[in-house]
Parts: structure tokens; C-alpha cells; sequence
């Protein structure tokens, strides 16, 4: 993959700039103010950049949800079976960033469009109201719900197969990557079979 656009560098240092200065002394978060240097973005069914996406809740009572990012499908995708899937763990330190967060949103974006995939990115409950393990867990539901999602009834335009999944991760969602693999390598999924 080539080198991440200067757009793209940028927003980067900025949102780390921002969340350095938006710890207070005694460590806490002050996510009030990190929440001015952190646009969202709606999902959008329209294609936007070659790819549409879709909020997905996976569990209501606890409000899960990812954002299902795919590519939109043109004549040179004829030959193109079910699109593999990479589930796509968030960074910001466990306090900071979402799913529908500006930076991960053109990420998870470019990721779909360049590689051909379906992207799952997963928004999990933060800290510090949400302390370890529950941000694993949700992560490990978010793969459970994958499992036993009805793809043929998804109302999707473009087919993925859960057989064919890659688990990524940046910073945090690193971490919380690593521990979901680990806990899925003893479980015993239906449909969902992780590649790498």
C-alpha cells in the first residue's frame, strides 16, 4: 500500500496533539473537550469515494454498533464472489474516538475501496465508564453477531463472507485486536472463520 495521504498524516498528528493536551493532571479524560477535535460522520447508503456504509446495532441493550463500510460494485467486479471481511478495532487509548469518528471514517474508506473488502468497524464502550475487559468483549460479541448475521437478508448491495475474516487494529484497538484473537481461536464459530 502506498504512503497515507498528506490529508490523511496530517489529521492524524492533530488528533494526537489533541488528546495529549485533553488529559488532566490526575490522568483523567476530559472528552468534552476532546469531542471538538473529533467530527463524526453519518452513515451514508449513497456512495461516497466508491463506498457506502451502513450503522449495524449488534446488541441494543448496551447500544454496539459498527459501521459496515463496502465498496460499490462496477462491471470489473463481474467475476467477484462474496467480498472477504476485515473487522476494524479503533485506537484512541481506549477513551477516546469511535466507529463514525472523521479519521477512522476515511480510513476504514480507503481501506474498502483500494483492498476490495468489507469493513466492519467496531464501536466499542470506552473507559474510564467501561473498564477492561468489557471493551474486549464487546469486541468478541461484535464477531459473535457476524456469526449469526443473515446475509442473504441484509438488505446490503454487495455480499461479504464471514468464512473469509481478518481481524485489524491500530493503537488501543491493537490490543483489543490481539485479545479477541485470542479469545475466538477457542471458539467454536458457525459460519465466521478468521484468516489472519
Amino acid at each position: 500500500m502506498e504512503k497515507l495521504p498528506l490529508k490523511f498524516r496530517i489529521l492524524l498528528h492533530f488528533h494526537s496533539f489533541a488528546s495529549s493536551i485533553s488529559r488532566r493532571s490526575n490522568v483523567t479524560v476530559n472528552r468534552f473537550f476532546m469531542s471538538f477535535f473529533d467530527p463524526k460522520f453519518s452513515p451514508s447508503s449513497k456512495p461516497r469515494n466508491g463506498v457506502s456504509t451502513y450503522d449495524v446495532v449488534f446488541d441494543p441493550s448496551h447500544n454496539l454498533w459498527f459501521r459496515l463500510f463496502l465498496p460499490s460494485s462496477s462491471s470489473a467486479d463481474k467475476n467477484v464472489t462474496d467480498l472477504p471481511v476485515v473487522v476494524y478495532y479503533h485506537g484512541g487509548g481506549f477513551v477516546f474516538f469511535s466507529a463514525n469518528s472523521m479519521a477512522y471514517d476515511d480510513f476504514c474508506r480507503r481501506l474498502a475501496r483500494e483492498l476490495r473488502v468489507a469493513v466492519v468497524s467496531v464501536n466499542y464502550r470506552l473507559s474510564p465508564e467501561h473498564r477492561c475487559p468489557i471493551p474486549y468483549e464487546d469486541g468478541f460479541d461484535a464477531l459473535k453477531f457476524l456469526d449469526g448475521m443473515d446475509l442473504d437478508d441484509g438488505g446490503f448491495p454487495v455480499k461479504f463472507d464471514v468464512s473469509r475474516c481478518f481481524l485489524a487494529g491500530d493503537s488501543a484497538g491493537g490490543n483489543l485486536t490481539h485479545h479477541v484473537a485470542v479469545r475466538a481461536g477457542g471458539y467454536n464459530f458457525k459460519k465466521l472463520k478468521i484468516k489472519g
